[in-house]
């Protein structure tokens, strides 16, 4: 990015998606990926890498206590959703040989699936759901982590359908997110797929982080929370058919 307007722009694409995350609990990356698509700012693989680095520095802001998780299921999502990492990294090696179009079309597809999954209600369980049903959603969560750094929406819909306190669930996503980030930049940083440009955007972005996370655990916004989803639904659904439409056009 050169000039000063586009690291405003993203700054402000930052401080967006860091005001969704820290009132809906998910949404940082697909809103990061899809409004600095819109506007074209930087490449998508340069700002999944940057939303990786944001998850690591908010989960480290969010979790300096002691966090509660759901003991019983740490570890099997933890397996499946690691495994769906390396499944998604591969895949975003295979599209990233086929062209950018093929990828930025997925991506915006995905953002309007998830845009819709953020306004379901879904019915609250009874019971924990099985195992396989864990497996399932963990892993495609993995997945969407591995290839766009955004691996909230599957896992989110899952935990939130459980019969577990909301400070549990909370904290199981923090931690569950920020591993996945880690094993994400190693792989890339490995694969040399980890470029300077997101280290000196994600160093851009941290104080705004800070700065935001920091202000709203001590002034929460007077907002409804089905207001604010519909807002981010809207915001996510214009930018996922934004990015959609062009790459489908182009292929």
């Amino acid at each position: 990015m050169t000039g000063a307007w586009p690291h405003v722009g993203f700054l402000l694409c930052v401080a967006i998606a860091t005001f969704a995350q820290n009132t809906t609990g998910f949404a940082f990356g697909l809103l990061l990926l899809g409004l600095t698509g819109l506007l074209q700012l930087a490449p998508t693989e340069t700002i999944a890498n940057v939303s990786s680095v944001l998850t690591l520095i908010n989960a480290f802001i969010l979790l300096r206590r002691r966090p509660q998780l759901a003991s019983k299921l740490v570890a099997l999502i933890l397996c499946c959703s690691l495994l769906g990492v390396f499944i998604g990294v591969e895949l975003l090696n295979v599209l990233g040989a086929h062209g950018r179009e093929l990828l930025q079309l997925l991506l915006g597809l995905t953002i309007v699936v998830c845009s819709f999954m953020l306004i379901v209600r879904s019915r609250h369980l009874q019971q924990l759901s099985g195992w396989l049903s864990f497996s399932g959603f963990s892993t495609l969560s993995g997945i969407m982590g591995g290839l766009f750094s955004s691996a909230g929406p599957p896992l989110v819909y899952q935990l939130y359908r459980q019969p577990l306190a909301a400070q549990v669930v909370r904290d199981t996503l923090i931690m569950v997110f920020a591993v996945n980030a880690f094993l994400r930049l190693t792989l890339l940083t490995y694969t040399h797929r980890f470029d300077l440009q997101a280290a000196y955007l994600a160093l851009e972005a941290a104080p705004v982080v800070f700065a935001l996370t920091w202000y709203m655990r001590r002034h929460p916004p007077a907002i409804a929370p089905q207001t604010l989803r519909r807002g981010v639904f809207i915001l996510l659904l214009l930018s996922g058919v934004s990015l959609a439409g062009p790459a489908m056009l182009a292929l």
